[in-house]
């Protein structure tokens, strides 16, 4: 419950009335290699993209689930709250602490990313926090060619992409 609470799930969702038959899963994806948290192991990154309405946020909830009733922190954020949230710490002189309560997490779920374009200094501070990271999930309705407009400029989306070898 602990960890339910510090994840920042603004919904709960359980695998239970997710349904599998519904998506489309690359073909080295399985329902139980995404339930038993195998992408963990490997340190593995999963974008979710699709459509609106198409599952992305009910999946990333209910790994997230998972994870916290096996234990592993887990942070749960809409990316355009986080973004300005990052940025927000900056002008406070609060980054470095937010920074490290960020790190705890072991499981990092970015919600609703590619929906509105993101505050710069804010933009370049996630893109930071994004390359150090170990484990994330994206969920986007944003082809990758479009994140341009999420980063604002071609580096930073090169940048990301380039760490987490998605197609540019």
């Amino acid at each position: 419950a602990r960890l339910v609470k510090a994840s920042g799930f603004y919904t709960i969702k359980s695998f239970d009335d997710f349904r599998f038959d519904e998506v489309t899963l690359p073909e080295s994806v399985t329902p139980s290699y995404l339930k038993d948290l195998c992408f963990m192991d490997s340190s593995t990154n999963l974008i979710m993209y699709g459509n609106v309405g198409t599952g992305k946020t009910h999946l990333s909830a209910a790994l997230g689930m998972e994870a916290c009733n096996r234990g592993i922190p887990v942070k749960f954020f809409r990316t355009s709250a986080l973004v300005n949230r990052l940025a927000e710490a900056k002008r406070s002189g609060e980054l470095s602490l937010f920074m490290e309560k960020l790190s705890k997490a072991e499981l990092l779920i970015f919600d609703e990313w590619g929906y509105v374009p993101l505050e710069r200094v804010g933009a370049s501070y996630c893109l930071n926090w994004c390359q150090s990271a170990m484990r994330e999930s994206y969920h986007t309705n944003t082809e990758f060619s479009r994140w341009v407009n999420i980063f604002y400029d071609e580096q930073m989306t090169c940048a990301i992409s380039d760490n987490h070898n998605l197609p540019t």
